[in-house]
This record gives structure tokens, sequence and C-alpha cells, in this order.
């Protein structure tokens, strides 16, 4: 049977590879999302993504990256079905099969509010909330002193060793790629010891901060007034709403929420790591 004839759940399933990023942004941009290249990039690079194609040549139907972080978690994200798709139990074949892919491997998603309902019947429950906070930063709250500054080479080993004790889980071939990635990184030091780190990357008009990890709100706080120092973009940020200091100091300074997302977790109780002092993750479609 030709594939134009062939009924959406019988259309193979293929890996995606760097030369998809065209199509990837094709989909979020049929799906009213920005394309978010920069973004796309990343996760193809050092994730693993799935998709459809359309038999009629009209780019991919579906698609999904899974970033894997070993046996102890994988984050599932950036899943979009074409409109003209939409609601034909596409979306629901594709996680099925990164299900399967995955096998025992405990696994994470943020989900809206429109997502939420097919994850809880594939066995995803709610551990938490995060809201997506976006605005000019006016530096109206001043941010506490904290020894932050430019983050160098030297510094990287300790920032892994930092973000694997604070997560849980081993980030290095996502992490190792964030100074080429980023348009800035900082680390946050105290008598010698580096005590959180931030980044600032660009996504389409804004720039976006994370991953925010820190010792407390203040440091969190330092760690973003420096980026917001070198940024003259609206900031886009993702917090974890159980951080009231941190999400109270943001909106006094100029951000606003535009978006709230339930974190899902399958297989496991809840996200490994100290979400103390996990503040923002450098995406939501990446954990």
């Amino acid at each position: 049977m030709p594939l134009s004839h062939t009924p959406l759940d019988r259309l193979p399933i293929r890996r995606l590879t760097a030369d998809d990023l065209q199509a990837c942004a094709d989909l979020s941009e049929d799906r009213g999302w920005l394309r978010e290249e920069h973004k796309w990039g990343l996760l193809l690079a050092a994730g693993t993504g799935y998709g459809i194609d359309d038999p009629s040549g009209q780019g991919l139907i579906t698609a999904c990256v899974v970033m894997s972080y070993g046996p102890g978690l994988g984050a599932i994200g950036m899943v979009l079905v074409a409109e003209r798709h939409a609601r034909q139990g596409v979306g629901r074949r594709l996680m099925r099969h990164v299900l399967d892919e995955s096998g025992d491997t405990p696994l994470s998603l943020y989900a809206t509010s429109n997502g939420q309902p097919l994850y809880e019947q594939l066995g995803f429950v709610e551990t938490g909330r995060s809201e997506m906070l976006r605005g000019h930063f006016t530096g109206t709250e001043p941010a506490p002193e904290r020894g932050v500054r430019p983050a160098t080479a030297e510094d990287l080993q300790h920032v892994l060793r930092l973000d694997r004790e604070i997560f849980g889980v081993d980030r290095t071939h996502l992490l190792t790629r964030l100074p080429a990635f980023a348009d800035h990184l900082r680390v946050a030091e105290q008598d010698d010891e580096i005590t959180g780190f931030a980044a600032l990357w660009p996504n389409m008009d804004t720039h976006v901060i994370g991953p925010l990890i820190a010792r407390d709100p203040a440091t969190a706080q330092a760690l973003v007034g420096s980026l917001a120092a070198a940024s003259d973009r609206p900031l886009r940020t993702d917090v974890d709403n159980r951080h009231t200091a941190l999400l109270t100091w943001l909106k006094a300074n100029g951000l606003e929420q535009i978006a709230t997302t339930s974190i899902m977790v399958r297989s496991v109780p809840e996200l490994p790591g100290d979400w103390t002092r996990r503040f923002a993750p450098l995406t939501v479609a990446a954990g």
C-alpha cells in the first residue's frame, strides 16, 4: 500500500536528526508555538527525537524529543501534532512508542492543560506545578549581594558535580553544551565554593534563564540579577511554584505569569534530586 494511503496508525515512526530541525520548527509554528530553532538544535543534538513524516510531503505529522539521563530518568518534551491531524490519536501513538522505547526508565514531562489528560491515561501523575514568567526585568527590587561572576572553563567540573547532587542524575552531555548554547553563563561562589549557576540563552525575541541551580533563594536572585543586567530583551523563565520567594521577587521586578504547567512523572514517585535548590529547568522540554 502506498504511504499516501496508509492509515495514520500504520505510518512508520522514525528517529529525528539535526537535518529535521526546520521541519520541527515548522511543526511548532503550525501549532501556534514559536519556531524556537535554537532550542530545537540543542534538543536534537543532546536528545533523541521521534517523528512521523506526512506521506504528502508536508513535513512532520508529529514529533517529540526524549532527553535521557541514563537509567535514572528520561525527560519528554516538545510533543506536537500538526493541526491537520489533531485529535486523531497520533499523539497517543507517538507517546506509546516512546514509552515502549524507554522500558523501565522513569520519565518526566511538563504538561499543559490540553495534554495532561492523555498523559494521565498513560500512567503519568502530577507531582507539582510550574509558572512560566515573562517580562522586562526592572531591577526595582535589588538582588542580594552574592559572589556572582562569569563562569570559566575551570568551573565546569564543579558545576557538573553540583548539578548532579541537586538534579539527582548526570546531565553532563547536556550541560557541557551550555557554553556554546548560552549567551551568558554565571556561577555564584562563596568561600571558594560554587553555590549555584545559571545560564541565559536566546530564544526568538527573548532571553531564557535556565537552568537555575542555587543554594538558596537569595543566591538564585543574585544569579538572575546578574544575568538580567546582561540582556536588553524580555526575560522568560519557568519556576517551580513552591519557590514563592523567588516568584514574588521576579514579579516585583516586572515579570508576569503567562502560563502554568503540571510537572508529571511516570514509574517514580517524584523527580530525583533536591527541589529546594532546583529553581528553573534549562527548558521544560529537557526537564
